[in-house]
C-alpha cells in the first residue's frame, strides 16, 4: 500500500445534526458497563455509549472487534448463544431491556434487524411483509394488511419494482431487492430502532448505493444503528460513529469530528488504513 492511500481518510458526507438538533437530541438507546462473556472469553468491555434518536449511528472496526456483539445485545439477540452471558444495563427509552419481566418478543417488534445477507422468507413477496404483522396482530383485515405491505415496500423503495408480483417468491428477486425487502419486513410492524449488521456487504455497489440512500431516509422516522467494514459508508450514512477495537470501545462522536479530528490514536491509525 502506497503512503498516500495509507493516509487517505474517507470523505464525510452524511449531514451532521445542527446546533438546535443536538441541544435536542433524546437518547433512544443507553447502554452502561456493558459487558459480554463467551464463556471465559471476555469479548467485550465496559461500553458506555448512548444512540440518539432518529440518527444513524455506525460501529466500526477490524473484525472480531465486538462491534456486532454490541449490536446484538441491543435487541438480546445473544440471548439464543448458551454460553453468551452480558452484564450491564442496556436502557430503551430508560428502560432497561434485561429486566426479566420484559417480553423479549415485544422488545423485537421494537429493535428490528436486517443481517449482513439477505434473508428473505420462503414465501411470497406480500407474506414476507405480512408475516410481522399477522403475528403481532397488528392489521385488522384484509385491507389494513395490504396497506401495511404497501407502505412498507414503498418506504423501502421497493413497490414500484415488485407491484406487480406480489405473490412470487422473495427469493427470486436480485440480491439488492432481497435486502430492500427484508429491511421492509423490518419495518412493516413499525419499530422504533433498526439494527443493520453489514447490510451491504454482499451487494454490488450500485445496490450499496441504493441502500444507504434508504438508510438516509429512514432515518426521519427510526433510530439505526449500522455495523459496517467500510469506513466510506459510516462516512457516508452516520450522523455518530463509534469505534470499536479488541472488546473495547475506543471513541464515539460526531461522525465528522472522528474521521477528521479523533481523540484516540488507535482511531486515527485504523480510519488512515495503518492497521485494520
Amino acid at each position: 500500500m502506497s503512503s498516500t492511500s495509507m493516509t487517505t481518510t474517507p470523505e464525510v458526507a452524511s449531514k451532521s445534526p445542527s446546533p438546535e438538533q443536538l441541544a435536542n437530541r433524546y437518547t433512544k438507546v443507553q447502554s452502561r458497563d456493558v459487558n459480554v462473556y463467551y464463556g471465559e472469553k471476555h469479548a467485550l468491555k465496559h461500553v458506555d455509549l448512548d444512540v440518539y434518536q432518529n440518527e444513524v449511528t455506525a460501529l466500526i472496526g477490524p473484525s472480531g472487534c465486538g462491534k456486532s456483539t454490541f449490536l446484538r445485545c441491543l435487541n438480546r439477540m445473544n440471548d439464543v448463544i448458551d454460553i453468551c452471558r452480558v452484564t450491564g444495563r442496556i436502557a430503551l427509552d430508560e428502560h432497561d431491556i434485561y429486566d426479566p419481566s420484559l417480553d423479549v418478543v415485544q422488545l423485537r417488534a421494537r429493535v428490528g434487524m436486517v443481517f449482513q445477507k439477505p434473508n428473505p422468507f420462503p414465501k411470497t413477496i406480500y407474506d414476507n411483509i405480512a408475516y410481522g404483522p399477522r403475528i403481532h396482530g397488528i392489521a385488522h383485515g384484509k385491507a389494513e394488511l395490504d396497506e401495511i405491505v404497501q407502505k412498507s415496500l414503498e418506504r423501502a423503495g421497493l413497490w414500484k419494482e415488485v407491484s406487480d408480483r406480489l405473490d412470487q417468491p422473495g427469493t427470486g428477486l436480485s440480491g439488492g431487492q432481497q435486502q430492500r425487502l427484508c429491511i421492509a419486513r423490518a419495518i412493516a410492524v413499525n419499530p422504533e430502532v433498526i439494527l443493520m449488521d453489514e447490510p451491504c456487504s454482499a451487494l454490488d455497489p450500485i445496490a450499496t448505493a441504493r441502500i444507504e440512500e434508504l438508510i438516509d431516509e429512514l432515518r426521519e422516522n427510526f433510530t439505526i444503528v449500522i455495523v459496517t467494514h467500510s469506513m466510506q459508508q459510516a462516512a457516508r450514512v452516520s450522523q455518530r460513529t463509534a469505534f470499536f477495537h479488541l472488546g473495547d470501545l475506543v471513541e464515539v462522536g460526531e461522525t465528522e469530528t472522528i474521521f477528521t479530528n479523533p481523540v484516540d490514536s488507535r482511531t486515527q491509525g485504523y480510519i488512515t488504513g495503518r492497521f485494520g
